[in-house]
């Protein structure tokens, strides 16, 4: 089975971070391709690969990063593929640089940006399987039965926090 989705990383030290979002997808049924591309020490890499992912039969490009950021918009101008951004919260800034590298595209160059910190890369798959589901039925019903479960788990604490404290 072709891959769908690719996440990209500007570094292999991002992947423990990024593992929600492959895990997430994975519970779909959706295999990610995973790589290593920099904008900077892979330049050419990464502008191939991005320009190659559609024939490849990629659909959403979710690319991570931290400090300056640039592997999506980078991804970006080399595809028309829907590119999403997870800004990483590395140091000194806390990851207000990589949103901020990331948000801050230029008009023609749209990334769809993610927030930075623990809920990014798992709203990123989230998201990218919603776009996948605008033309896959099952996919999308089985986004419909995790909205049930989320909400189901919800009031399941809440009846258990209202029983607590009757």
């Amino acid at each position: 089975m072709t891959a769908r989705v690719a996440i990209l990383m500007g570094s292999d030290s991002d992947l423990e971070r990024l593992l929600p979002a492959v895990q997430t997808l994975r519970d779909f049924g959706v295999e990610p391709t995973v790589r290593v591309l920099s904008a900077h020490r892979t330049p050419e890499q990464a502008t191939g690969f991005a320009a190659q992912a559609r024939e490849n039969g990629l659909q959403v490009l979710l690319c991570a990063a931290g400090g300056a950021a640039h592997l999506a918009g980078v991804i970006a101008a080399h595809t028309t593929l829907p590119v999403l951004g997870i800004p990483l919260d590395n140091p000194p800034l806390g990851g207000m640089d990589a949103l901020l590298a990331t948000v801050q595209m230029p008009g023609g160059v749209p990334v769809g940006t993610l927030g930075v910190g623990r809920g990014g890369p798992v709203n990123a798959a989230l998201l990218a399987l919603r776009i996948l589901a605008v033309s896959d039925a099952e996919l999308a019903a089985r986004l419909d039965a995790f909205r049930d479960q989320q909400r189901d788990k919800v009031l399941a604490k809440d009846a258990g926090l209202t029983s607590k404290l009757s």
